[in-house]
Parts: structure tokens; sequence; C-alpha cells
């Protein structure tokens, strides 16, 4: 078909790669870093960025673009398509009252989770709206349109048209559309802001946004979760689980889940299927204290976790250091049981805050197996993926294939995944119904063995024992 190139315009940095669009091959690659931008961002530097990305050539021979961006980005445009301010992005957590307030406006958790599939956080745009009508009126006025970061880099590189697009997984994660009907909700827009603005066209995943002024083929773009979704090739039984310093699990799924308790958030995919996503505030950021505590590093704590034994010698640690979201227990703390005079080692205590971080990422994942969400393997991502006792515990605990796939830009291939389809599908040579089929990422996998799954359900027995005895009937309602 020819070459292709997905970009990802992440908080951090612009990263692109220039792929061959038959095979997927990735034939050059650019980088450049993004201005510090917390809690706002100014989203001229995202161009400069990406200029500067593709220097030297890089997108020489490229028939089409396909883009990715941080997603709960909200750029405000005025009635000439000019910013009115700095982009809001996801991490400000100047919001969180405001999506309190927006989620007693509907009428409480339930009713947001029938509209839209998921309940007021402060990282959405439909947050940010509400939170600019109150905080800034003279800026909330002059809005007459709404983007997300990706869907406005896809319509700087058509050269601003009239038409702005953006795609079904963006749009998902804005509070303002439903994946159930796969239309906006323009009156939540209204409760928000106070007053109606233009929302983008939705584009179907093999539809192309546009071509550039010099005819270069724009596809649809989409959100790094979606991208990196589409990038690492996962597909109906397939849980990712994302380990950053809270977590988050998500699975690929023929529909949308409504949560009435909103515990589970209704993504769409880049691809026409649903990513139903259950987040945990605490993850990695466990390690990390259980680390300091001990005087070592996560890879010190790893080795030390590896001296001990399944179920950390009776000792178990509830993970909740910063309250959780999964179960719904916002003031809660972490609890450690089981301290003996003979379990009060360092090693014990190590392996019970990485059987503590898994069991709580398990409890998510259940979240979605209770939903009727298969799951017959778990690929893992981030940096503590690769650490040895992860790798060795979390088989038994989920009780499925582990799949560790190697570092990569998996959104920016995403990205250039779906620009593959958008131009096969204007060659004809690709159906709209079905992507490219690119190799699957390379990976380590590491499967449970026999003797792992009865260990497994007790080091999780044992976990759901304390959970239930320190916060009676915390997943009741899940």
């Amino acid at each position: 078909m020819g070459i292709v190139a997905g970009l990802d315009s992440s908080s951090e940095s612009t990263r692109i790669v220039v792929c061959d669009a038959d095979t997927g091959t990735v034939l050059r690659q650019g980088y450049a870093p993004h201005p510090p931008s917390v809690p706002e961002g100014d989203p001229q530097a995202w161009l400069i960025s990406l200029g500067d990305a593709a220097t030297g050539g890089l997108l020489e021979g490229v028939q089409a673009i396909g883009v990715s961006a941080q997603q709960h980005g909200l750029l405000t445009l005025d009635a000439g398509g000019v910013l009115v301010r700095p982009a809001l992005l996801g991490n400000d957590k100047r919001v969180q009252a405001s999506a309190t307030e927006l989620a007693d406006a509907l009428g409480g958790r339930a009713a947001w989770a029938e509209a839209v599939g998921a309940v007021p956080q402060a990282a959405q745009a439909v947050a940010k709206l509400r939170w600019l009508a109150r905080n800034e009126p003279e800026s909330a006025a002059r809005v007459a349109a709404v983007l997300q970061p990706h869907d406005w880099l896809v319509w700087q590189l058509l050269g601003r048209p009239l038409r702005r697009t953006t795609d079904r997984g963006d749009a998902s994660g804005t509070g303002f559309w439903s994946a159930a009907t796969g239309s906006w909700r323009p009156d939540l827009v209204e409760l928000a802001l106070g007053r109606q603005a233009a929302l983008p066209d939705v584009l179907a995943p093999a539809e192309p946004a546009g071509h550039t002024p010099e005819g270069l083929l724009i596809s649809a773009g989409t959100g790094e979760t979606m991208a990196a979704a589409f990038g690492l090739g996962v597909g109906p039984g397939d849980a990712v689980v994302s380990l950053g310093a809270s977590g988050s699990v998500f699975a690929v799924h023929h529909s949308a889940l409504a949560d009435s308790t909103g515990t589970i958030t209704s993504f769409a995919d880049a691809t026409g299927m649903h990513l139903p996503v259950v987040h945990t505030l605490n993850a990695v950021r466990v390690l990390r204290g259980t680390a300091e505590l001990l005087g070592t590093d996560l890879h010190g704590l790893s080795e030390l976790a590896l001296l001990s034994s399944p179920g950390s010698y009776g000792m178990a640690l509830l993970p909740y250091l910063e309250g959780e979201r999964t179960p719904h227990l916002p003031q809660a703390a972490g609890t450690l049981t089981g301290l003996r005079r003979e379990s009060m080692k360092r090693e014990h205590l190590a392996r019970a805050a990485f059987e503590g971080m898994l069991c709580g990422l398990t409890d998510a994942l259940d979240v979605l197996r209770g939903r009727g969400v298969e799951v017959r393997r778990v690929f893992l991502l981030g940096a503590a993926a690769e650490l040895p006792a992860v790798q060795a515990i979390a088989p038994s605990l989920f009780g499925v294939q582990v799949v560790v796939p190697q570092p990569a830009d998996y959104a920016a291939l995403g990205a250039a995944r779906q620009a593959a389809w958008a131009l096969g599908v204007q060659q004809g040579v690709l159906s709209p119904q079905q992507p490219p089929l690119w190799p699957s990422a390379a990976s380590q996998v590491f499967e449970p063995t026999a003797d792992d799954l009865p260990v497994g359900q007790a080091v999780r027995q044992q976990y759901a024992t304390v959970r239930e005895q320190t916060h009676p009937g915390a997943f009741d309602a899940v």
C-alpha cells in the first residue's frame, strides 16, 4: 500500500513512527519533548514539537498520517476558531469540585452512567467546561466550539477547514458522548457550560478526516489509550493492565457496559468495539512506598519479594494508600495485617506489597469479568511489568496467561496502523470492517502452571478475607 506515519502527542513529548503500511515494519522514528504544561498547556507548543520530531526528511514518502494524543484535554475555540485560553489538561486537580457538582446536577452517579457510561471525573472535558463556567465566566461566554488535543492537531494538519472531526474513542472520554448510543449529548454540554457549543463530527474507525494541502491523507485519529490498544493488537479475550502510580484495567468487548455504580467507564475503541475501563488509585506507588520504607529501589524490592513465599508468611497488605476508587473507598488508608514475630522480615513485607498491588488489580479485573467480559490473557504495561516479582506472581493471581510486551511506542504504532487502514480503504484493498493485520507486539509470555492456580487462589482468598473484615461490603454495590 505504501508508507504511513503515526504520531503520538503525549503530555510529555511527540513521538513519530514511519511504517510500511502492509507489514507494520518500523522504517524511521522521530522524537521531540514538550515544554512542562501542568495543568495547562499551549497547543502551539505541540505543533512546534511535531515539527521538531519530523525533521531530517522523516516524513519523506509518507502517504497517510494517523494522530494519537493525550486524552481528556479541553481546547475551547471562539467563533473565529481562535483559542479562547490555554488548554486545560487531564491532570488538572482544580476541576474535581466541578465534577462532583455536575454529578449531583444530573441526579447522581447512576444517571450519568446511564447517560454516557461514565460518572464525571476531573479529567473529563465535561467537568472542565463546568469549571470554566464557574471560574472564568468571560472566557466561557466566548466559547463557540470545543475540541480535544487529537482533534485540534488533526484540524491543524488539514489546514483548519470548516469541518472539525474526532473519533468515537476520544469522544467517549469527554463525558458528553455515549458509547452505547454512538451520539453526542449536547444537553450535557449545556448543563456544564451554561450554553451550547459546536462539537466535532465523529468519524468511523477507517474513515479519513481529510487530506492536507499537500495531499497527505489524515486518518480519524484517536486518544492514547485507544491507539495503544490498537498498536498492541489486543482483541476480544484480551485485557490490559497498566501499571503506573495508579492502575487501570481495560478489555476489548463487543458492547458498551452500563454500570450504575460508575465503577466501569465505558470507552469506545479505535476499531468499532468497546473498551470498558476500571481504574484503581494505587499501583506502583505501593511498590515505591514499600521500597523507600525498606531502604531499597524497585529492583531491590523485587529481589527481596522473591526470597519470600506465596502468602507473604501470612501478611496481607490492602494497598489503599491514596484511598481507593475500586472499590469505592475514597477515605481509606492502607492496611497491613498478619504481623507476627516470625513474619517481621523485609522479604515478607516486600512480597506483601507485590501481592497487595496485584490483588487490587485483580479485583478490578474481576469487575469486568463479573459483567461478562471474557479474559483469556492479560497484557501488562509499564516499567514495573519488567520486574521479576511481578512476572512471577501475576499469572497465579490473574489465573490466565500474562503477556509483557517489549517497550515500544504503541500509541504511535496504533496511529500508524489506523493511517494504513484508512489508506487501504481509499485504495480499495482493505475493508472498512477489517484493519490491516500487522504482527503482534514482541512479548514475553508467562503461563500459570497447574500448581500455580490453587496457590494464587489461596493468596487471593487471604487478601479478600482481610479486605472484607476491614471494609465490609466494599464490593456489594459493584
